[in-house]
């Protein structure tokens, strides 16, 4: 061969120095062709080949199911609970069995007798079931998908404007050595358009189901964030987080599970009985959640800064920054009716339970002022979803509602306290939270006579004649 004849650039490495087994593992992405070496040289460049081969697999796997995976809209539920449902597991999440369903069923069958001895608000066929944390997550996710909704569809808008902006960060001619030969770039880009929505959904998808793990890890009842999230009929208590809560409070157990029987059947009573009042409170949610303000720049920071050996710093980093830290008046006036109910419901479930679990459970006061005191606070699973979904689900009101219904009891019974639910033109406001003796007053007043009404009664009395 001659001596001038050109020879293979022997430094120059086709694979762009990645381990043949993430050669393998690109090329199951591409239906088995060979990337761009310039790309490869690329990704190499970009830290990709001191990345362990199995957490580079874990990747491209999380990858091609956020870019391939089916669309489900601004919100995936199988993406959501998958990712609820691993985290719950890894925790540790055992199932249940015929001891925890019949505690249940005889603690929510208590409950049951002892309100109806204080509140005629009903709700028939209560049933008490016990379920794992896994069973919470499933049973709710349809309400909470209901509820951030319009969170999901902001999100996912702001994701795909700032990964599109990545895409096109340096023209279209920047992605012509990613493609085949002949491709055009703008059909490229136009048809990267649905991926990348599919993609904001996936992410998004992902916070919410770390913030449902979380408080799926902590809630003690079903509906215990006042919000209406399981059937009706179903006193559903989780008793793995009431054995961790019950632990190091010096109270018997069984008194721990028939205390909070009674809170979750006095809620289930009061939506079953009050049945425009879980509406309102789904309403003001979603209404909040519609006009969250979404932290654009922190979504484009966390695209830009986004290292591929470590695909969890973006999510932290949207759990982090996500939302606008200042709201809208709108989202304020919102917020306000949202925590308005949420404290109107707790308050009147702190009352209730005060009377119907006083009689007979000696710690109940005790109990009572640890459940004000855990609302009052919000534990860390609450503070995390508060920054996963824009949603803080916190009565900060309570102790002032619970003193409304109770001044309510003290001037008429549990007649006048729950008649204060009949109609939402009636139930008391923010405003009335902040002078409570005028609204008990304005609630017992006796109406004066009308002199319209007595002329009309003179002039029938007349005709009868």
């Amino acid at each position: 061969m001659p001596e001038n004849s050109e020879r293979p650039d022997e430094s120059a490495d086709p694979a762009g120095g990645l381990p043949p087994e993430m050669l393998n593992a690109l090329r199951r992405l591409t239906g088995g062709a060979d990337l761009p070496p310039e790309l490869l040289q690329q990704l190499e460049t970009m830290g990709l080949g001191g990345i362990p081969v199995e957490q580079f697999e874990g990747m491209l796997a999380q990858f091609q199911s956020m870019f391939a995976g089916p669309d489900e809209g601004p919100l995936s539920p199988s993406i959501a609970t998958d990712v609820a449902r691993q985290l719950i597991a890894a925790q540790g999440d055992a199932s249940m069995g015929e001891r925890e369903a019949s505690l249940a069923r005889e603690a929510a069958h208590v409950a049951d007798l002892w309100l109806g001895q204080v509140s005629d608000l009903e709700a028939p066929g209560l049933q008490g079931v016990a379920w794992s944390r896994s069973e919470w997550i499933e049973d709710t996710f349809p309400v909470w998908q209901e509820v951030v909704s319009p969170v999901a569809i902001g999100v996912s808008r702001a994701l795909t404007r700032a990964m599109s902006a990545q895409f096109a960060d340096g023209g279209l001619e920047g992605i012509q050595g990613m493609l085949p030969p002949g491709t055009n770039p703008a059909a490229a880009m136009a048809q990267i358009g649905p991926m990348l929505d599919r993609a904001g959904a996936s992410m998004f998808s992902m916070q919410l189901g770390q913030g449902l793990a979380g408080l799926a890890g902590e809630t003690l009842t079903g509906t215990e964030v006042s919000l209406p999230l399981t059937s009706r009929h179903l006193v559903a208590l989780i008793p793995a987080n009431i054995a961790a809560f019950a632990d190091g409070l010096e109270i018997d157990l069984e008194q721990v599970w028939l205390y909070l029987a009674v809170r979750e059947a006095a809620r289930l009573r009061l939506f079953a009985g009050v049945p425009w009042l879980g509406p309102q409170i789904l309403t003001a949610v979603q209404d909040y959640a519609r006009d969250i303000a979404i932290d654009t720049e922190a979504i484009d920071a966390a695209m830009q800064g986004l290292d591929p050996a470590d695909p969890q710093a973006m999510q932290q980093t949207m759990a982090d920054k996500l939302f606008s830290p200042t709201p809208t008046p709108a989202q304020q006036a919102a917020l306000s009716r949202l925590e308005t109910w949420l404290a109107l419901v707790e308050g009147w479930v702190d009352v209730v339970t005060e009377r119907a679990a006083g009689a007979h459970l000696p710690q109940a006061s005790a109990l009572g002022e640890t459940m004000r005191r855990r609302r009052a606070t919000g534990g860390p699973a609450e503070k995390t979803f508060a920054s996963l979904v824009g949603l803080e689900l916190r009565p900060r009101r309570l102790r002032d509602a619970a003193n409304l219904f109770a001044a309510l009891e003290d001037k008429g019974g549990s007649a006048l306290r729950d008649s204060a639910w009949g109609h939402p033109d009636i139930a008391p406001t923010a405003a009335d939270l902040d002078d409570v003796l005028a609204y008990v007053e304005r609630r017992t007043a006796v109406p004066e006579p009308d002199s319209m009404d007595d002329a009309l009664r003179e002039l029938l009395d007349g005709a009868s004649e």
